[in-house]
């Protein structure tokens, strides 16, 4: 599979466009552990901590869709790249004003969220145009996707630690929304991105969502992303409790580290049968990944528990991002991958909003108690609606021609390995 990544980013504009497109979404990446940390140095709560980060996923899940849908009616361009200045002088409001006053604070939170860049959904609907449309690549490019993903947020939450130890927690958040912006630049200026065209979709105000197996999958990972987002305060709490923050961004890097080893291992073969079965599958292995975190052992076997918790995270969301192809309508691609993101990003908002309580109420074990809660609720999301999620048309791939000529919806002959 090594070999066949790198055959990939060979492909001329490939290698760019992955890497500007992770740099461009290091802020989103980091923002909970980012905000939850300057949150506590300046004095704040857990509960204070775990609500300002809440803020910015809610914002940040109204604004993906919003934004991907002006990405498929305007190109990219005009949308990625002025959306990231905005949101990164949301983050400067943020380090300037502090946590102490709400009426700045909230604020400041909500701008840096609305406006993040829906890289992701937009570097997903360039993979057709500069891989040709040929469906086994792009599947093999989303599977390369969801590993480079990983090494993000492996690598995401050291950086956060670092720039805090070299800095302070506001110079980290400053410092890692600059570095965002430039990514999103590099991604804008290329020749795909300039020149990509959504292909022409049906008038609704509905958009993507009137797909109901599109509905069943974002409500499933809606309690995926609860998880994930009580286990970035929940993780706080553990380090707080062993007197060593260092140990926060080892837990954090851990998760990410499971899910790249998870993610290669997935991405090594292709697999036969409908991916809406393979999902459910796995959604029920990461859920029973969640459960040993509430023994909170020490430091060595915790991070080791974090990294098996992560081990079915990235195979999930590659399963997940070819069920989004085969569900949604033509001319959504943008928009649609970028509610999973949205759906995704609320249940990580509710996640953190319910850890700090948590914590508060129960201890630590209590707030790791809530990812287990919502690896559950996942699951049984996707067995309540298999029936809807088993009315998928054939796979497909989505095409977005670098050249001009419009993007959209391909029909394919055959599933070959998932990727995200």
């Amino acid at each position: 599979m090594a070999a066949g990544y790198a055959e990939l980013l060979r492909t001329r504009h490939a290698a760019r466009l992955l890497v500007g497109t992770l740099i461009g979404r290091l802020p989103n990446a980091t923002a909970p552990i980012a905000i939850v940390l300057f949150t506590r140095a300046e004095g704040g709560s857990y509960s204070l901590a775990g609500a300002l980060a809440a803020a910015y996923g809610v914002a940040n899940a109204v604004g993906q869709p919003l934004l991907g849908r002006a990405v498929d009616l305007f190109g990219q361009p005009r949308v990625q790249l002025p959306a990231a200045v905005v949101s990164a002088l949301g983050v400067v409001w943020l380090a300037l004003a502090g946590t102490g006053s709400a009426v700045a604070a909230y604020p400041a939170v909500v701008v840096a969220g609305l406006f993040t860049p829906p890289l992701e959904g937009g570097l997903r609907a360039l993979w057709p145009g500069v891989l040709g449309g040929r469906e086994e690549k792009v599947h093999a490019a989303y599977a390369m996707d969801a590993v480079a993903q990983e090494v993000m947020f492996t690598v995401g939450p050291l950086l956060v630690t670092l720039f805090v130890a070299l800095w302070s927690p506001a110079g980290a958040l400053l410092a890692l929304n600059a570095i965002g912006v430039l990514g999103a630049l590099s991604v804008v200026v290329s020749e795909p991105s300039r020149r990509w065209r959504s292909a022409p979709r049906e008038a609704h105000w509905l958009g993507a969502l009137r797909s109901r197996g599109l509905l069943a999958l974002l409500g499933a990972f809606f309690f995926v992303g609860t998880a994930l987002g009580s286990i970035t305060v929940a993780g706080v709490a553990y380090a707080d409790d062993h007197g060593n923050q260092a140990v926060y961004g080892w837990l954090m890097a851990a998760l990410g580290l499971g899910a790249l080893i998870g993610g290669v291992t997935y991405g090594a073969r292709q697999w036969a049968g409908a991916p809406e079965r393979r999902l459910l599958m796995l959604l029920a292995l990461l859920a029973l990944g969640y459960l040993p975190l509430m023994l909170t052992p020490g430091p060595v076997a915790m991070t080791a528990l974090a990294a098996l918790s992560g081990v079915f995270l990235a195979p999930a969301l590659a399963c997940a991002f070819i069920v989004v192809d085969r569900h949604a309508p033509a001319g959504t691609v943008t928009e649609a991958f970028s509610w999973l993101v949205t759906f995704f990003g609320v249940g990580a908002a509710i996640g953190t909003a319910a850890a700090g309580p948590a914590v508060e109420l129960g201890g630590t074990a209590a707030s790791f108690g809530v990812a287990s809660v919502a690896g559950a609720a996942a699951l049984l999301v996707l067995m309540a609606t298999q029936r809807v999620m088993a009315t998928a048309g054939p796979s497909r791939a989505v095409a977005g021609s670098p050249d001009g000529v419009s993007g959209g919806v391909r029909e394919g002959a055959s599933e070959a390995s998932s990727a995200g």
